[in-house]
């Protein structure tokens, strides 16, 4: 057994020669060919080949001239042959070119919900200072999670050293931070025998918010809860206001009985509002992963949404969180947490924090709370909610 050896290491960057040596041939050996694994390993997921209908055709075509050529010893039929592998050759070598050197990077708009199409930049460098790169494609992978990238993205040529961008849209089905955001390249060039593809991974984190459009039930859920809030938040003053006609959901400590028995009919004392409508919304996180919490932090996500968007101020809290906007912070903040909360098994829920806020409670055991003081809030459980929540969260 020899006592080195040499091994020759192929990168996607061309070819560079190292030189093993050592006392025991066989260790060396043995570490040599680990090494190389390791290097086929590396390629064979960065760069990966597809033959093409033409380039199956061809295959053919070249089985065919060689196998004349050999029954017939034609020298003219090797001279075809030739040059038919050459081609082959030049057009691999021709791809791997048009490939290398090609970086991407990708931005997203800040504020990003699950389920909706956003336009987005994609810029691709060709960092090669002499060579153009032909026929690029940009495509998603779907690599555990489906890519972001609706469709892909055609560059017919790239200039070398130029920056190219592009808007594309992109789509996140889900609500999580999305951490490992995989494309490739793609390419036929120049002859279309074979389809070359190199994956690149960004890096760059995305935080995607749960989604805010409405689903089934949701808007006649919303519009319940708006009805109850005004009616709870009617009155609530000191100062008297009027005297109107009863309405539908108002408490009937406010009615006044001496203009009833006049009109016949129920009348209520109406007293000047002291202060804007404040809502306590309290996610329960003591719940298992799976669907039903999926449709809390999603319901949770539009109730925050469209009531900000009316000007009602939010007191969100769950266990070992509370935020109060618009005071500490924006609807995009209570989105930012929606998007990263995760259950809390075990962890029992505080009393509520306002005893005059309406009190919204989104839990799976909703009998505990009334225990804690919680007993004039609006409990929405499992059968309160409509099927068909967001996806979990999962990083990308």
């Amino acid at each position: 057994m020899a006592a080195g050896a040499v091994a020759w290491l192929r990168g996607g960057r061309g070819v560079r020669g190292r030189f093993v040596r050592g006392r025991g041939g066989c260790a060396n050996l043995r570490a040599v060919g680990k090494r190389l694994e390791r290097v086929r390993a590396a390629i064979a997921g960065r760069i990966r080949y597809k033959v093409t209908r033409g380039g199956v055709l061809f295959i053919l075509a070249v089985a065919t001239v060689a196998a004349s050529a050999v029954a017939s010893a034609n020298n003219l039929l090797f001279l075809i042959l030739s040059a038919m592998l050459s081609t082959m050759l030049v057009s691999g070598f021709v791809s791997r070119l048009c490939l290398a050197g090609l970086e991407l990077d990708f931005v997203v708009p800040e504020h990003v919900v699950a389920g909706r199409t956003v336009p987005a930049k994609l810029y691709v460098r060709n960092s090669k200072a002499w060579m153009p790169s032909f026929s690029i494609q940009v495509v998603g992978v779907e690599d555990k999670t489906p890519s972001p990238l609706v469709r892909a993205v055609y560059f017919p040529v790239i200039p070398g050293g130029a920056t190219l961008e592009e808007t594309v849209e992109v789509r996140f089905p889900h609500r999580g931070a999305w951490r490992r955001n995989s494309f490739a390249f793609t390419t036929r060039f120049p002859f279309g025998f074979l389809e070359k593809t190199e994956r690149v991974t960004l890096l760059r984190e995305v935080v995607v918010y749960p989604s805010i459009d409405p689903r089934p039930g949701f808007e006649n859920l919303l519009a319940e809860l708006g009805g109850e809030i005004e009616s709870h938040y009617r009155g609530l003053g000191r100062d008297f206001y009027r005297i109107r006609p009863y309405q539908a959901f108002e408490s009937a400590r406010h009615v006044d009985w001496k203009a009833t028995a006049h009109t016949g009919n129920l009348q209520v004392r109406e007293f000047a509002r002291e202060q804007e409508s404040l809502v306590e919304l309290f996610l329960d996180r003591d719940a298992p992963a799976g669907e039903w919490f999926e449709r809390a932090v999603s319901c949770c996500a539009f109730l925050a949404w469209n009531l900000s968007a009316k000007g009602t101020e939010i007191w969100l809290r769950a266990q070992d969180y509370a935020l109060r906007v618009p005071e500490e912070g924006d609807v995009y903040t209570i989105l930012k947490y929606l998007a990263l909360v995760y259950p809390l098994e075990g962890k029992a829920p505080g009393p509520p924090f306002d005893g005059f806020a309406y009190q919204i409670v989104l839990s799976a055991s909703p009998d505990r709370f009334r225990e804690l003081g919680w007993a004039a809030a609006r409990f929405l459980g499992p059968a309160d909610l409509p099927a068909g929540g967001a996806g979990s969260a999962g990083a990308g």
